[in-house]
This record gives structure tokens, sequence and C-alpha cells, in this order.
């Protein structure tokens, strides 16, 4: 087994390798709109023009251009930018006009015609460039550095922003330490609904949740350990409570079911017990952060082989889903909401067991066989900087950004993510916040959905949704209060440290090399690794002493670890 793993490894690794000088030439993908940009797209000027800033630095101070063409994306179900009342409005405003050029198909290609063929529009508006793309044509002259304009003179919405919120800075700061866009994100957190600490509601993405009426007629109370849980699935199973108390066919019963290593839906919350939640990420599947600020790998540790060894002893007692390893959530909702289900994981109870979700509860955070638990937390949704890049062919780029600096206004964000006030906004409620329209007042007023009437509306760009808005401006669904409010009140509690590693890291030409060399082979190798021992029993010693010299030999576990360590280090650094 050991030699079909060193075999696949290097084949993957040598033509990795050989492509990547290729890769080096070629554009990355975006991360917001999944686009490609062409490697014949070269770009920019090679020096910074009188666009960008003056010799010593500092902004362009030039107001002489009224004018702008803008170049992006949008929605496919947008009307156009040309009639929007909430875009017009902040021209007139800032006293320019703009000359809209958005599509929702081709957009890819159209920007790589503009860039190659050095016909700039003043800004690139919704294109998702990702943080090599920002680089690349930051250093060619391309894109210009805004860094002299995030300033109480030029943009005072955004600076008092990045004042009070330096892990904004640190996200859109490329490894050049320039910024070359402005701040896009939703922030969407626990001081959204009033608390005074603010977690993101992406912190813990899976909530455990068991069949409390299975076990009130089982006599048994809801598990607070990993061995309890051991016993109650038992119980079920041997019970067969889904044929015993929902009448299902007989043998039907499935004691606990998820996916394999999913994001809301997978096992990880489990394994709590083991000192670690290796949540599946942005970066590498069980990357975190220690308190003292090192980047570590939890499949390299003890706690990780304790952990696939103890639920491997499940699998074999038929106390876990076989089919964990291969079936798609739509699967896995038809069991629960079937009642065939005693213990799973989603983002809520009511989508997951349908008619049979009063039957559930949340299954809280479980002591392992040490009696202690640790859940790894997660940040939230990523801040990206792709959605709004000045070119050097703009004249007055202090100009077009007190036009932008008016999208950092809650209330005018508010209208760009969803409709202007009138439309989408109707009324205020006893506390001075906007509420939005219901489905069916739109549908009697516009012949369409709320969501439809949002999507004709919504403006795509540089939106920062902060997790305050929900509190002083405008209204949070219902839905994601009542996930907020279980995070905090029940799932928090059980978390000893929020150190974690940030998803808004930004990484060096070089570690992105390193990372695309050998990240796919490392999540792979853990992947598989993890799966087999599950499914046949945990690794003898041998077989973990191999997986070790796998990881660091052939995935390069330690040249990940490194660019990881100085990406963090850096955005620690620019938070400064």
């Amino acid at each position: 087994m050991t030699d079909n793993i060193y075999n696949i490894v290097s084949y993957r690794k040598d033509r990795i390798m050989k492509n990547n000088l290729l890769w080096k030439k070629a554009a990355a993908v975006t991360l917001t709109a999944g686009l490609a940009l062409s490697a014949t797209a070269c770009g920019g000027t090679g020096s910074q023009s009188a666009g960008n800033v003056n010799a010593d630095g500092s902004a362009n101070t030039d107001t002489s251009q009224t004018t702008f063409d803008i170049m992006g994306g949008m929605s496919a179900l947008s009307k156009g930018y040309g009639e929007n009342v909430v875009l017009n409005k902040l021209q007139e405003d800032a006293g320019i006009s703009i000359n809209w050029n958005c599509m929702s198909d081709s957009l890819a290609e159209q920007v790589n015609i503009r860039i190659a063929g050095q016909e700039l529009p003043d800004a690139f508006m919704a294109v998702g460039f990702n943080s090599y793309d920002l680089t690349r044509y930051g250093a060619d002259g391309t894109f210009i550095d805004l860094t002299p304009y995030l300033t109480e003179e030029y943009m005072p919405n955004l600076a008092g922003i990045l004042e009070k919120h330096p892990d904004i800075r640190s996200a859109i700061t490329m490894s050049d330490g320039k910024i070359y866009g402005l701040p896009a994100a939703e922030k969407m957190g626990t001081a959204g609904i009033g608390k005074e600490e603010d977690y993101s509601i992406y912190t813990i993405p899976q909530f455990s949740m068991i069949n409390k009426a299975w076990l009130d007629d089982l006599g048994l109370d809801v598990p607070t350990t990993l061995d309890e849980l051991h016993d109650a699935l038992k119980a079920f199973k041997e019970n067969d409570m889904s044929a015993k108390y929902y009448g299902n066919a007989a043998g039907s019963t499935i004691p606990m079911s998820t996916g394999f290593d999913q994001w809301c839906w997978g096992q990880n919350i489990f394994y709590a017990g083991f000192g670690f939640t290796n949540w599946p990420n942005d970066v590498c599947n069980d990357l975190v952060l220690k308190p003292d600020g090192k980047v570590d790998f939890v499949c390299a540790t003890d706690q990780y082989r304790d952990a696939v060894t103890y639920f491997s002893d499940w699998y074999q007692e038929g106390l876990i889903d076989p089919e964990m390893f291969s079936q798609s959530d739509t699967q896995l909702i038809s069991k629960c909401s079937q009642g065939y289900v005693g213990v799973s994981t989603w983002w809520y109870i009511e989508e997951l067991m349908g008619e049979y979700a009063d039957d559930y509860v949340f299954l809280p955070v479980l002591d392992g066989p040490d009696g202690t638990h640790n859940v790894t937390v997660r940040t939230g949704g990523a801040t990206n900087s792709g959605n709004l890049n000045i070119t050097s062919a703009c004249k007055s780029p202090a100009t077009l950004l007190k036009f932008y600096d008016a999208w950092y206004d809650p209330e005018i964000v508010m209208q760009l993510q969803y409709g202007p006030i009138g439309v989408y906004f109707t009324e205020k409620d006893e506390n001075g916040i906007w509420k939005n329209i219901t489905d069916k007042e739109s549908k009697e007023k516009y012949g369409k959905s709320a969501g439809e009437l949002k999507g004709e509306n919504e403006v795509s760009g540089p939106k920062l949704i902060l997790s305050d808005y929900y509190n002083t401006t405008f209204q949070m669904e219902e839905r994601a209060i009542e996930r907020l409010t279980d995070l905090y009140d029940f799932w928090m509690p059980y978390v000893d440290s929020t150190v974690t590693y940030p998803v808004d890291c930004v990484y060096t030409q070089d570690e992105l090399d390193i990372i695309d060399q050998y990240k796919p082979d490392f999540e792979s190798i853990v992947a598989e690794r993890e799966g087999l021992w599950l499914k046949e029993g945990g690794p003898t010693d041998d077989e973990w002493a191999d997986y070790l010299s796998v990881l660091t030999n052939n995935c390069g576990m330690e040249e990940l670890r490194s660019a990881y360590q100085a990406a963090y280090d850096r955005y620690v650094e620019a938070g400064k």
C-alpha cells in the first residue's frame, strides 16, 4: 500500500513540477468569479503613471477628470447600471459620470482583451482578481497602488473602517506591501444580533444533532461524552429505532450518518473530543494556528491518529453509515428527512430533518476519552480586493475614489446589495432598522419574488457589509438570526480558544508555487489515509511512520508549513 502511495505522489509531483514554469506565466483562477485570465494578458505600462501616485509616494491630486469608463461583471438578473437610481445619485453627489461596460457573460475573455491590448478602462469592477493577479498587475503598472488614498482626506468612510478593523487592511495588503483594490466582504456575525463579541456565522460550520425522541423512548439522556454517544448509537441500532418509533421498514435504522470531511455535514465536529476539529477550508484541510502563532498540521499529530483509530471501532460496529464516504448532501437529507438517522450534522436541524425536526436537539460538543474537548474555530468569509481596481489609465483616481467611498456608508451598501429604499426596503421598525420587503409584498407589487427583486437591483463590486450593520441599519434574514443565536448561546460556550488561521492571508509568488506543487498531493494522501483508517482500523506503528514519511518527503509538509507561516506573519504585521 505504501509503495502505491509513493508511486502516485511521485508521478503527480513530477507532472506538477514540469508544468510549474507554464503555470507561472499563466494567470491564476480568480476566487470570487471563477474566471481564468489568459497567459497572453500582459498589461501594464512598466512604470507608475501620473494616474497612480506622485514620485514621493503621495496621492495624485489631479481632479480634472469627471467622466470615467468602468468595466466589469454583474448579475445575470441585473437590468444594467445605467438607470440604477442609487448609482446615479452617487455619481451626482461625486460630480462625475460613469460609462458602464458591465456584463454577466464572457467577462474573463473581454478583460483579457482589454489588458492584453492596453485598452484599459479607468477601473475594473466585480471581476474578482485574486492576490496573484493583483500583485502581478500592480508590479507591471496596470493597477495603481491605492494606499495613499485610503486616508481620512480621500476616503473617510473606508479609512474609518480600516482603522477599526485592521484585519481588513491585512487582507487587502499584497505581499509587496501595497494595496491594489478596495475591500469587499460580507461579515455576518453575532454582533449583528446585538452580542458583544462578533463571531462569524462560519465559526463552527457543523452543528451536530440527535434524535431526543429516540433517547427518551430508550430512557437515555443526551450524551455529553463520546463514550455515551457510542452507547446511544448502539441502542439505536439494537432497537431498530427507525422501525420501532416511525414505523419504517425493519432494519432501516442508521445510527449516525454524515458526509466525509464535508463543510457543514461532515464528521469533523466529533473529533473535538481528541483536541481538534479539522474543518475543510480554503487552505489545507487541517491547517491550524497554535496560541503562540505557529502553524501546524493536525493530520501529523498523535491526537489525529487516536481519533481515526477510535472512530474506526464505531464503523466496524455498524454505528456509522458506510455510505458516508460516497453519499451526496441530497442523499443525506433524504435519509434524515425519512426518519432513518439518529445522529447527523448540518447547518440547521429543520432543513435536514424535515417533518421530524421537532424530535431532534443539538448534540453538544462531546468530551473524549481523556475528559476534554477542543473546537478549532474558523474565520468568516474571506475579504478580497479584486472587485474594484483602478488602472493606470485613470487620470484622477482621487475623484473616482470619492464616488466609491460612499459605497462604504452602511445605508448605501444596503441599497447596493439589495435594492433602493422604497423598493426593497419599505419601512423602518421601532428601532430605526430598515425592514426587507416580503415575498408576498414583492409578488403583489412587482410580480416577482423578493429574491428576484434583489437580483434585478443588486450592484456587484466593492461592497463591505459588517456585522453591526444588521444591528444598526438593516434587517438580517430570520434564519441567519436563528443560526447566529444558536452559535452564540449554545455552541461558543464549548470553545476554549478562538485563535485560528485567517482565510485572508496573502501569498507571494514563491509561496503560491509551493502550495500549487504540494497541496493537491498532501490533501489527497491525508484524505485517502483517513478514509482507509476509519474503514479498516487505525494505523499500525509502521503504517503511521510510513505515512509521516510520505507527507514529509513527498508531499512537502515542511515546505507548506513554512509558506503558510510566512503568509500569516505578514498578515499580522500588515494589521499593525
